[in-house]
């Protein structure tokens, strides 16, 4: 066995700049064929390394890094076809080709079916042919070997791509969980924010009827017009508007001397109703300067105009009106009819309808009259369900059905509250503390029957 290293230029490819020279192994047990072989790449420059035996073959492939095996076919021990299938097992990447004489043909056959050797080439070779077919075979090998390199590349920039996208879904997604928590937080805080407010409105509003001597007006007013302006369909906000303007529809009053406080407007002198006349406008001056109060403010300034044109302060009429100020002109009326506000009498619910409806198309909007009456007789209904009891049976979850109001008549908690745990503890608490005993009116939860009938119902509908 020899080995030869060549210092002529090489054919070999260019890695990182630098020339690598390809190795041949050549195996055959007659030294003149290995000697012809060594002269032949001698001159192309490549590396040979040499073995007489398949045995010493496989040794050198186990020491030195080998790019192509060319194998004579008939040696002793073990035959070409066999040697070379060890090559492949050791190292598929190797380029194999058997050098076979005529005789070999057969053999050769069912070495490449077995996919064994690359290709065959027969004794005696063409040098030229020979130069040919290795160099080819080297080419090939190494586009192989770049290919599975990129293709290993590929796989390890993949890994990586795929890596970076689930790391940047976790972030993503755990973001988009903090969001979800800061937005669930934001409107919690917003929540009791507007909580807040409204019940803070109640009390400026009961504070009013306080000095005004209208215990509760503002209260059933508001109640009135909040439904009957969900009856209209108007949006969440424009109902809140509603609701709110109806409960301070009167905070232009706060003004007024003592002695027009309480008294019928039937009984007001000229100087009085003068007066009077300009309280819608001293309203809105007072709410106009809050930014979440400018819907109500209008309100406020228009609940005293009339359908027909002949109301004040702006003698406006008809859609001119906004529709919040037609609902709580309806309901404010009503009110003071029923409870002796707007004469020396109180009118009952029916006599008060009457005058309702014959105030339509001149005083009132005739679909507001209308949705009005239809939204007092279901509140009438429903409040024929609500269920009174002590506050020390008062059960967080439960809804507040009429409003809770003071001694002196003043709105403590507003109809629809739902109490929590904090508010019943303070309710509670309020009652022993004053000696008071409470009572207070909540909605009825239906039983499982009628929950299921009215489940039933819906599903049909």
């Amino acid at each position: 066995m020899t080995t030869t290293e060549l210092q002529e230029p090489p054919v070999a490819e260019a890695n990182e700049g630098q020339l690598v020279v390809p190795t041949v192994l050549t195996v055959d047990d007659e030294p003149s064929v290995l000697s012809a072989l060594r002269r032949v790449f001698r001159v192309q420059g490549i590396k040979t390394l040499q073995a007489t035996s398949a045995a010493e073959g496989l040794i050198l492939l186990e020491t030195n890094h080998v790019d192509m095996v060319i194998s004579d076919m008939r040696m002793p021990e073990m035959d070409g076809a066999r040697f070379l299938e060890k090559v492949r097992a050791h190292d598929e990447s190797i380029v194999r080709i058997l050098l076979t004489g005529y005789a070999d043909i057969s053999s050769t056959v069912a070495a490449i079916n077995k996919g064994a050797i690359h290709r065959y080439i027969a004794k005696p070779w063409d040098d030229q042919d020979l130069v040919l077919a290795v160099r080819e075979a080297l080419v090939r090998r190494g586009l192989e070997k770049k290919n599975a390199e990129l293709t290993e590349l590929t796989k390890q920039q993949n890994e990586q791509l795929r890596d970076v996208n689930q790391t940047l879904e976790s972030r993503v997604a755990a973001r988009t969980s903090e969001l979800q928590q800061i937005n669930g937080m934001l409107d919690a805080a917003y929540e009791d924010l507007n909580n807040t407010f409204l019940h803070a409105v109640n009390v400026f509003s009961s504070l009013l009827e306080m000095r005004g001597g209208q215990s509760g007006h503002s209260r059933r007013v508001a109640e009135i017009s909040q439904e009957t302006a969900k009856q209209l369909a108007m949006s969440e906000r424009d109902v809140r508007d509603v609701y709110l303007a109806a409960l301070v529809h009167d905070i232009g009053t706060i003004g007024f001397p003592d002695a027009m406080l309480g008294k019928p407007i039937s009984t007001f002198t000229a100087e009085e109703h003068q007066r009077y006349r300009r309280h819608p406008i001293d309203g809105e001056t007072a709410l106009m300067t809050m930014s979440q109060l400018q819907g109500v403010a209008r309100i406020v300034r228009q609940h005293h105009e009339r359908w027909d044109g002949k109301g004040f302060p702006g003698g406006v009429s008809a859609s001119d009106i906004v529709l919040g100020a037609r609902i709580v002109a309806a309901a404010s009326d009503l009110d003071d009819m029923l409870h002796g506000c707007m004469g020396n009498q109180r009118y009952t619910m029916d006599a008060a309808k009457k005058m309702l409806i014959g105030g339509v198309d001149t005083r009132y909007d005739r679909t507001v009259v209308e949705t009005m009456l239809k939204v007092v007789d279901d509140m009438a209904s429903a409040a024929k369900a609500d269920v009174q009891l002590d506050v020390r049976d008062l059960r967080p979850g439960m809804v507040l059905a009429r409003a809770m109001v003071s001694s002196k008549g003043a709105t403590l908690l507003a109809a629809g509250h739902v109490f929590d745990e904090r508010m019943v503890r303070q309710v509670q608490g309020f009652s022993m503390r004053e000696g008071v005993r409470l009572s207070l009116w909540v909605q009825r939860k239906p039983d499982a029957s009628e929950a299921d009938a009215a489940e039933a119902q819906g599903s049909e509908k």
